[in-house]
């Protein structure tokens, strides 16, 4: 699939150095320098909160840095800056964001606006409306009603969706118009925050093809670790302690083979150093205590009547005490090298409630309609202890199946049991958990019953300090939304693990963690996700097969 059909290709550069920029007396960017050319495609790690949307945001122009510059070659090149959450405004028709994530909508508005001014005699108005025409020419305002059909009727999604307003959409028909928006775009230069969010096996392929396509520099925030291995040239890592950038050449996994080893020679470097430096500090004091001891002595001692061998040991004493100084001055000339800081680790594990009954669910002939969805007729039976994996499509009922075995959606048709006891335990893919009045710590308080200070505590390893805690749940990005939500799925115990999505807004460090934390849970386990990684690395006894509402495939693993 080309990705530039009809757009222009010309070499295109951006060249930022010594950004700098702090939130209060937090520095965020600290002398960054980060240049990306034509055919590089480049992926931004690092912990959350390190500062990677942050630094798009400087790239695209939104935000402007203390000091240092974002230089782009040619000037004129247009740059598309696509965020982690799709905005959804309720006065906006699917077609209307279309335009607007792609570039179009606004370059329209100029040119209308030009137009306007033209017609009424303003001056400027002739170069005003040139360059509002190149910009939306080059953004393909001219074939952008044409390219719209195609795009959507390529993905499956609905000519009906794009008059319908975006926050009336399920997810599923959201992550598509999201990735058409992605696919309609003309963008010399392109900032993706986040890009596999939502998307499903298919939208990822494609959306890979799309970024592998693309004839100009591209900077990625992922944490998805598949789609990083397929589409990236270069990785730049972001430092949590010195807030500055590394780039590793060759793509992801020389990456983590580059960084392991520079990891390791970093500790051997300081290791080297350390001996070193104990070695002459041991040597000095030695020397030091061995010379004052033996002019004290030499100085005192009442026998040595021959005044040449009373000088004689005056004098070793004194040549002790220069090599003492020439040690000193030896450990003073040493290259100072910094013990390599420990980042901090998300240290995960779900808390257990007593084991459910043999039986956890059990639907019988269950239909679901929601208005020209329906879902059904499903049997479906889930024992104690089963590791499932429930795939398919956006769209495929997935959400839906899952509402209906944990109780919140009653079936229109058929009977849905869960057992008596069960201890349900959820990472929902809207995150909408521990909402409410009030900050984070009310709502970890109500739903714990734990002490300020208990939940104080447990937060705090979630990386939600003090200021954090008193913050209200909307407040909070979406990653701190998720830590919150791990949080009280260890504090409060669960015997039946509903993970919907659960990578979304995790950095790679915390991923890592979650399959350690998954694989060590004894309970019974419904994982609902798109990361290919995860599905190879969480141990599974199942897998269930969704197409148009129904189980197309339920097989053992």
């Amino acid at each position: 699939m080309s990705a530039r059909s009809n757009a222009r290709t010309r070499h295109v550069s951006l060249h930022a150095r010594g950004l700098k920029l702090s939130f209060g007396r937090e520095p965020i960017l600290d002398g960054v320098d980060l240049s990306v050319t034509s055919g590089w495609r480049v992926g931004l790690v690092g912990p959350n909160g390190v500062g990677k949307s942050t630094l798009l945001g400087v790239l695209a122009g939104r935000t402007h840095p203390e000091s240092g510059s974002v230089e782009l070659t040619p000037p004129s090149a247009l740059v598309g800056h696509l965020l982690q959450e799709h905005e959804r405004r309720a006065d906006e028709r699917s077609l209307d964001f279309l335009m607007r994530r792609a570039g179009v909508g606004p370059a329209q508005a100029d040119l209308d606006a030009a137009t306007a001014d033209l017609a009424n005699g303003v001056t400027g108005a002739d170069d005003r409306y040139a360059d509002a025409l190149d910009r939306w020419l080059a953004l393909g305002g001219a074939d952008f009603d044409t390219r719209v059909g195609g795009v959507c009727a390529e993905l499956g999604v609905d000519h009906t969706l794009l008059e319908r307003p975006m926050t009336v959409l399920s997810g599923g028909e959201a992550a598509r118009i999201g990735l058409a928006a992605l696919l309609l775009s003309r963008f010399d230069l392109v900032l993706l925050d986040e890009p596999t969010n939502d998307l499903d096996a298919d939208g990822l392929q494609r959306l890979e093809q799309w970024v592998t396509a693309l004839d100009g520099p591209v900077v990625l925030v992922s944490h998805d670790r598949e789609f990083l291995r397929r589409t990236v040239t270069h990785v730049a890592e972001f430092d949590e302690f010195s807030h500055q950038l590394t780039v590793y050449a060759g793509g992801w996994d020389t990456y983590l083979e580059e960084r392991e080893v520079a990891a390791r020679h970093e500790r051997e470097r300081y290791e080297e150093y350390a001996d070193k430096r104990s070695n002459l500090q041991q040597r000095s004091q030695r020397e030091r205590e061995w010379a004052s001891q033996g002019l004290s002595k030499a100085k005192k001692k009442q026998d040595d009547n021959d005044k040449f061998i009373k000088a004689f040991k005056i004098d070793q004493s004194e040549q002790l005490a220069g090599k003492a100084a020439r040690t000193q001055k030896a450990l003073e000339r040493l290259d100072e090298v910094e013990e390599p800081r420990d980042a901090w680790q998300l240290h995960l594990s779900f808390g257990e409630a007593a084991t459910s009954g043999a039986i956890v669910s059990r639907l019988t002939h269950v239909e679901v309609r929601r208005g020209q969805f329906a879902l059904g007729p499903i049997d479906l039976t889930i024992g104690q202890g089963e590791r499932i994996a429930v795939q398919g499509r956006n769209g495929s009922g997935k959400t839906t199946l899952i509402d209906v075995i944990s109780g919140r959606v009653r079936p229109d048709e058929g009977e849905a049991y869960l057992g008596p006891s069960v201890v349900l335990g959820e990472l929902g893919q809207a995150r909408t958990q521990l909402s409410g009045e009030g900050t984070l710590l009310d709502a970890f308080l109500r739903a714990t019953g734990w002490t300020i200070s208990e939940c104080r505590t447990l937060l705090a390893k979630f990386a939600l300090g003090a200021n954090d805690v008193l913050r209200s749940n909307a407040e909070l990005s979406p990653g701190e939304r998720t830590r919150a939500i791990l949080a009280l799925l260890m504090a409060t115990g669960t015997n039946l693990l509903v993970l919907d999505e659960p990578t979304n807004h995790l950095d790679l460090a915390a991923i890592d963690q979650l399959e350690v934390a998954v694989n060590a849970f004894r309970g019974t386990v419904l994982l609902v996700t798109h990361d290919r990684a995860l599905l190879e690395r969480v141990q599974l006894s199942r897998t269930i097969t969704m197409a148009d509402g129904r189980i197309v495939s339920d097989a053992a693993r």
